[in-house]
């Protein structure tokens, strides 16, 4: 996709989640986290319109959370009035050696980004892994982390609350960990499927109408490594649940990336779980028998939210202010720039631009004009990925000049 490159992220599989703008169906906001760095939460937006239909990126890495990891635990549900949507993220604060219970909650509405609160709910959590996962009817939120942390958690769509913590099994005093890797409801939201990838490959289902959850615990499948270790589980839009493997050699490498002859069973075809709302073997999960018609699978699928889902009929939030009604607000002009380390680039986004034509410019501390190139606005909007090598560590300034405006911003280069 044109513009598509340097989306910040490390290629893992939950650090990034896509939803639509509610003001325009065209655009589209990807949300994206660091996994082995602290780059906090950014955004980019995509135009499906732009590149002659092709869709591309008309702005980029924009900084909303600050200077913390989430490692790979993002997610995203569609609010109770069935147009905004709900971002939710937990922070990681092993890389410091501490634990925290802090999750990040933020609107996406027509009116743009909005922090509700930080909340601080549920078990501390220590680990360098985590990932979330929500029921069909989504008033449930599933935590797992690799040390083996498993917790349910009640989710309000019109409030975007977490609330009434569950433990179902705690991080263990000592190894072996479970290391839980991913985990799914079943359609009605009784059965919850988690993947652990140990040794083993294990694929365990909880009955989470149970009294005591965790005495439900149920062994579905396992596998040794190698051949494969187990990874992902996804509920389908045919309510069957879907599970990944990577393939392994005899020598138990990853072989990441896979060589050009590493076509296997194990990673050729996804295993299905066809009943999931029955009880331990009756859910009928079946190995390798989803072919992915010659591609190949690691350990991810996609962590795409249900963009289906619909609105929460009867509920407080369940209206809607008309579109009339906010056509008469409008947008000032605003810039970001976010500079990235470890790329040494400026990604310098601009939205709600009034003019057409201009300049980017950029100036040291001394005032001094260090850079500057023409630059065109297309319908409001500019990005630019700027390299930064070559200078000098310290303070510049970032500055959008149009026929009919200028913005600046600063930006430290380290």
């Amino acid at each position: 996709m044109l513009g598509g490159d340097s989306i910040a992220g490390d290629g893992w599989y939950h650090e990034l989640v896509i939803v639509p703008n509610p003001a325009d169906d065209s655009l589209y906001y990807v949300f994206s986290i660091g996994v082995t760095y602290s780059i906090g939460l950014l955004y980019s937006i995509v135009d499906m319109k732009g590149d002659n239909g092709l869709g591309a990126v008309i702005q980029k890495n924009i900084p909303i959370l600050g200077n913390i990891r989430m490692v790979d635990c993002l997610t995203a549900i569609k609010h109770g009035n069935g147009r905004d949507w709900w971002v939710i993220g937990r922070e990681s604060t092993f890389h410091l050696g501490t634990s925290n219970n802090s999750w990040y909650v933020y609107l996406i509405s027509p009116s743009g980004i909005s922090n509700i609160a930080i909340q601080n709910i549920g078990s501390l959590n220590g680990t360098n892994s985590g990932r979330l996962s929500f029921s069909s009817a989504s008033n449930k939120l599933c935590f797992v982390s690799l040390p083996g942390l498993l917790e349910l958690y009640d989710f309000d769509r019109c409030s975007g609350i977490i609330s009434n913590p569950l433990n179902i099994e705690p991080v263990p005093p000592g190894a072996p960990y479970p290391y839980y890797w991913s985990s799914e409801f079943s359609q009605s939201g009784r059965y919850l499927y988690v993947t652990s990838s140990t040794v083993n490959g294990i694929l365990w289902q909880y009955d989470t109408w149970a009294t005591n959850i965790a005495a439900t615990k149920t062994l579905i499948w396992q596998i040794t490594f190698p051949p494969a270790t187990i990874g992902s589980v996804k509920r389908g839009p045919d309510n069957k649940i879907y599970l990944s493997c990577a393939w392994s050699d005899s020598t138990g490498i990853f072989n990441y990336p896979y060589p050009p002859t590493a076509y296997y069973t194990e990673n050729m075809n996804l295993s299905v779980i066809n009943s999931p709302d029955s009880a331990g073997t009756a859910c009928d999960f079946q190995p390798w028998s989803f072919y992915l018609g010659g591609k190949r699978t690691y350990w991810g699928l996609p962590n795409n939210p249900d963009y289906d889902l619909p609105t929460l009929a009867g509920s407080p939030c369940d209206t809607l202010v008309s579109q009339n009604e906010l056509a008469g607000t409008t947008a000032v002009g605003s810039l970001h720039v976010y500079y990235h380390p470890a790329w040494g680039k400026a990604f310098i986004n601009a939205s709600h631009l009034k003019g057409k034509i201009g300049n980017l410019l950029v100036y040291d501390m001394q005032g001094k004009v260090v850079h500057s190139e023409p630059l065109r606005v297309q319908n409001g909007f500019y990005t630019r990925d700027l390299s930064m090598a070559g200078y000098a560590e310290g303070m510049y300034l970032i500055t959008i000049q149009t026929e009919r405006e200028r913005l600046t911003k600063k930006v430290m280069v380290e």
